[in-house]
């Protein structure tokens, strides 16, 4: 029952290139698109190379995804109003980087390839370009931000979890696996036609959206692999959130410098963004629930037919959930809030009667494997509905 499923999405568009500037970070200066100052230690690997180009990404999404091409065509009507044509190239070069990161991420933890990740995969992408990011185009409007922002909003989407076997080394608060996204996102935009002099705003952008999305990057309880999935119900909620005080320690003086204020206030946007699964109607949250239940099993290496199986399973659906909905998860923008508010307040007293159901049925004796609890919670969720 527990089974891979495609989904589709929707898209984005580009913006004229920024005049370079430099960010004065006290008595240094650095350019923008490097504000905080870790190590760039993560190299091109395998997936890179083989979707290595645009025409390759392009041949890939025709032959395998095209209803994401045609959707990707759909959004970009929309912003047909709001552009010239000199936007002609950039919206090109828009489109292709998110084309070649949805490849990779099929690739390398999606359907595409052998290390198949039930929750970080290709079709994360499709929920936040698709229903999510049209929940917030339908909410604030399309011109509440430049069509350059919605560019980046779904190239978000498309590489904020580009990696997750990184190996936990943590700088500036900003989890590996976020760093080397990072670090591979840069290197599509320059094999775009991006360029860190032209459209430094662009990398500074996309730089904090994606740091933004660290959850906590502490190091993970012992035994377990590092896995963003364990984080979500271990951790004290997204850095987004958090950024300013990061900012403050890492960039002094950036709170006078409005590039950096605004791609925060995209950094905080793309976080809602990603975390708004807490919004859509109960089944569908719960089904998410389940898929990042199966991924952490997977990382823990369990397997989740097994009867040593059972009690993770049942805590991250119980406690775990609840944890992360009531106590570490925020809205960190007005727009998301204004998008996704209501929806959350509709599934509270859904979740705590699907715990209190799961947790006594588990009691009573008959739920002996992890997966006898995820076809429990199937089974409690469908029924509150």
């Amino acid at each position: 029952m527990w089974e891979r499923r495609s989904v589709a999405p929707a898209c984005w568009a580009a913006w004229p290139p920024i005049d370079p500037t430099i960010l004065s970070s006290g008595s240094r200066s650095r350019i923008a698109s490097v504000i905080f100052s870790y190590p760039r230690e993560f190299p091109a690997d395998d997936v890179e190379r083989r979707v290595a180009d645009v025409a390759t990404a392009r041949l890939l999404m025709r032959e395998r995804r095209p209803d994401v091409t045609r959707l990707i065509e759909q959004r970009l009507q929309r912003f047909l109003g709001q552009l010239s044509d000199r936007h002609g190239a950039l919206i090109e070069q828009s489109r292709d980087a998110v084309l070649i990161a949805f490849c990779r991420l099929a690739f390398r933890h999606g359907s595409w390839g052998d290390d198949f990740h039930a929750y970080h995969n290709e079709n994360h992408i499709v929920e936040i370009l698709g229903s999510r990011t049209e929940r917030l185009i339908e909410t604030v409007g399309m011109r509440a931000l430049k069509p350059g922002d919605w560019f980046l909003l779904g190239l978000f989407a498309a590489t904020h979890d580009l990696r997750q076997r990184e190996t936990p080394l943590f700088e500036a608060g900003i989890g590996s696996n976020e760093r080397a996204s990072v670090e591979e996102t840069e290197r599509i935009l320059e094999l775009c036609g991006f360029s860190r002099k032209r459209n430094r705003d662009v990398f500074l952008d996309i730089e904090l959206m994606i740091s933004g999305s660290t959850f906590d990057a502490r190091p993970p309880p012992s035994m377990l692999e590092y896995n963003t999935a364990e984080l979500l119900v271990q951790s004290r909620g997204a850095l987004a959130r958090k950024l300013d005080r990061k900012l403050d320690k890492h960039s002094p003086g950036w709170r006078d410098d409005a590039r950096v204020l605004h791609a925060l206030r995209l950094a905080q946007i793309a976080a809602d963004l990603d975390t708004a699964n807490v919004s859509e109607p109960f089944p569908v949250f719960m089904a998410s629930a389940t898929r990042l239940c199966l991924e952490r099993e997977m990382r823990s290496h369990r397997d989740p037919a097994s009867t040593e199986a059972f009690a993770p399973v049942l805590q991250f659906l119980t406690i775990g959930q609840e944890r992360y909905f009531f106590d570490l998860h925020r809205f960190g923008s007005d727009f998301g809030r204004r998008s996704f508010e209501a929806g959350k307040l509709d599934n509270a007293e859904k979740l705590k009667e699907m715990t209190a159901q799961l947790t006594r049925r588990a009691k009573s004796g008959p739920l002996r494997t992890g997966i006898d609890v995820l076809d429990a919670c199937s089974e409690i969720t469908a029924a509150i509905g």
